[in-house]
């Protein structure tokens, strides 16, 4: 049986006042669930937050990372400098980070790899556009993000790997995936792994949708039977709203 993580993406928000408020709101609630609550933070928040939740269920998560351990790469954060503020996930090739800051399927799969390497559970994001779903190009764009993000990932690595699906036509637009479509492809991300991997590692690892999820649509998606958590954006920067998703 997989354990249910619910993660949510910050984005570009939240000050460290703010950000420390709503950690604080959310790690009561999220002590008395048995669901996984990550909270992927921006980097300017994760020591002060890192400290607001110790002791508490909440999960770190930071949103993105480089590839390389050290180097000339200005702006850019390392997973060991993630590691040595207590991170434990870190999202990878969300459709923000490939639509404005032109990630391809390759930089995502050299920060998947590195990752897993120093110990990072990485929240791999893959999702087609609306022009791709409208040409019935979905499961093909899937496939190839997915098996691209994986190339030369072993067995023992997909252990600590989450997959993300986020039709990115549903990512801030009110829009949402049915939960039975969601459900497919994610079923197909999953037939892809047991035809990498075997059936053990597809049935372990962990599938979230990502989309415009809310209090309103949660338990629907999260009923379904291949989808094992959500990865909340704009809900996710209010604990109400944050926390009704998680008590799905």
């Amino acid at each position: 049986m997989r354990r249910p993580i619910i993660a949510g993406n910050w984005k570009m928000n939240k000050t460290i006042s703010e950000a420390l408020g709503l950690v604080n709101e959310i790690k009561e609630e999220a002590n008395k669930t048995d669901v996984e609550v990550v909270v992927c933070c921006p980097f300017t928040v994760i020591s002060e937050v890192k400290k607001a939740i110790e002791g508490s269920k909440v999960k770190l998560g930071a949103q993105n990372m480089h590839w390389e351990d050290e180097g000339a790469f200005t702006g850019e954060i390392s997973a060991n400098m993630l590691k040595d503020l207590g991170v434990d996930y870190v999202i990878i090739g969300h459709s923000e980070r490939r639509q404005y800051f032109n990630e391809t399927d390759e930089i995502v799969n050299k920060k998947v790899i590195k990752a897993i390497e120093k110990g990072l559970n990485p929240i791999v994001c893959v999702g087609e556009t609306l022009d791709e779903r409208e040409k019935n190009r979905t499961f093909d764009v899937v496939k190839e993000q997915t098996l691209a993000a994986f190339r030369d990932v072993s067995n023992d690595g997909m252990k600590d790997v989450v997959i993300a699906y986020e039709p990115i036509w549903a990512i801030g637009t009110g829009k949402t995936a049915s939960s039975q479509d969601a459900n497919e492809v994610i079923a197909y991300i999953r037939s892809l792994l047991e035809n990498k991997y075997g059936i053990e590692i597809s049935e372990e690892v962990r599938i979230q949708y990502g989309g415009s999820v809310k209090p309103s649509n949660a338990t629907e998606i999260m009923n379904e039977t291949d989808i094992d958590g959500a990865l909340v954006g704009g809900a996710s920067l209010k604990a109400e709203e944050f926390l009704e998703i998680v008590n799905f």
